[in-house]
C-alpha cells in the first residue's frame, strides 16, 4: 500500500501536544543528522535509541515526534499484526516515531534507527528481531543488523513507524522468501515511478536472487541484492525518488527498495552464517 494513503491517519493524529509526543522519551538531544534518545519506562524497561539520517532537513525534537509506550504483549489485536513470533515479556515496548505534519522535517535515502537495551540478552541463534509497522498495518521485519551488548539491532526505513521487538521463529528459508515477495511488491508498485529499463534492470536482479535461493547458492545472491542496492542508490534521486516529507506528499521510492534489500540481506547472511 501506498505509504501517503497509509499515513493519512497518522497524518491527523501527529499534531499531538508537544507532551505526548515526548512520552517515555528522555534525555534526546540532536547531534547534527542524528537523535539519541532514552526510553525510560515504568517497571525498569528501557533503551538507548539512535535515529541517523543520510540527509536531512528541518530536524529537531519537536519535528521528529518521537514517543514510547508498554504494551500487553499478548494483545490479539497486536498478535493478528506479527506475521509470527511474539513480542517478549522482558520488553515489551513499542517506539513510535511520526513526526507532525506541519513540522518541516524531510530527509533523502534510508533512515537508520538502533536500539540497545539491557532488558534483553543477544546470543548465538537469538531470533530477536525489530519489527515496523504503518499506520496500523501489519508489522514486518526490518532487522539490517544486530548483536552483543547485552541486545543491539539496527532497522532501516524509507519512512516512519510503530517499531517492535520481535522474537521471530520462523526458519530462515520462510524469511528470506517472505522478504523477497515483499521487495517484489515494492518494486512493483512503483514501477510507473522509474524508467522502464531500470524497472526491467531491478526486477531481473530480484529474478536473479530468487534463481540463487532456489539452487542454495546463497554467496550469489548475496552478490545479487549488493548489486540491486548499488543500482537503486546510483540511480536514487534522478530516476528513483528519494525523499521523504512530513506532509506525507511524496514517496520515497529508493528508500523503500533500499530498506527492503538490506533486511533481505540480513537474513541471507544469518542463512549463509548457519551454513544452510
Amino acid at each position: 500500500m501506498s505509504r501517503i494513503l497509509a499515513g493519512l491517519t497518522i497524518v491527523l493524529s501527529a499534531a499531538l501536544p508537544a507532551a505526548a509526543v515526548t512520552q517515555g522519551v528522555v534525555d534526546a538531544v540532536v547531534n547534527g543528522s542524528s537523535v539519541g534518545a532514552t526510553v525510560s519506562l515504568p517497571g525498569g524497561f528501557g533503551a538507548d535509541v539512535t535515529l541517523s539520517f543520510e540527509n536531512v532537513t528541518g530536524l529537531n525534537l519537536t519535528s521528529l515526534g518521537v514517543s514510547a509506550q508498554l504494551i500487553n504483549p499478548t494483545d490479539p489485536a497486536l498478535l493478528a499484526r506479527l506475521p509470527a513470533g511474539s513480542v517478549p515479556l522482558a520488553f515489551p515496548v513499542l517506539l513510535r516515531i511520526e513526526p507532525p505534519a506541519a513540522g518541516g522535517l524531510s530527509f533523502r535515502g534510508i533512515t537508520s534507527l538502533d536500539v540497545h537495551t539491557h532488558n534483553l540478552q543477544y546470543i548465538a541463534g537469538c531470533p530477536l528481531r525489530i519489527y515496523s509497522a504503518h499506520a496500523g498495518e501489519p508489522f514486518k521485519d526490518i532487522t539490517a543488523s544486530m548483536g552483543a551488548g547485552s541486545y543491539r539491532v539496527r532497522g532501516t526505513e524509507g519512512g516512519f513507524s510503530d517499531f517492535l521487538i520481535v522474537a521471530d521463529t520462523r526458519p530462515v528459508d520462510q524469511v528470506i522468501q517472505a522478504k523477497l515477495g515483499a521487495l517484489d511488491e515494492e518494486l512493483n508498485e512503483y514501477a510507473g515511478s522509474l524508467p522502464g529499463p531500470l524497472y526491467n534492470d531491478l526486477s531481473a536482479r530480484l529474478a536473479a536472487v530468487r534463481d540463487d535461493i532456489a539452487l542454495a547458492a546463497t554467496a550469489a545472491a548475496v552478490q545479487e541484492i549488493d548489486g540491486f542496492l548499488a543500482v537503486v542508490q546510483q540511480h536514487s534521486g534522478t530516476d528513483i525518488p528519494d525523499v521523504w516529507r512530513a506532509a506525507r506528499d511524496v514517496e520515497n521510492v529508493a528508500g523503500y527498495l533500499r530498506a527492503g534489500a538490506m533486511t533481505l540481506r540480513f537474513s541471507l547472511g544469518l542463512k549463509s552464517g548457519l551454513g544452510l
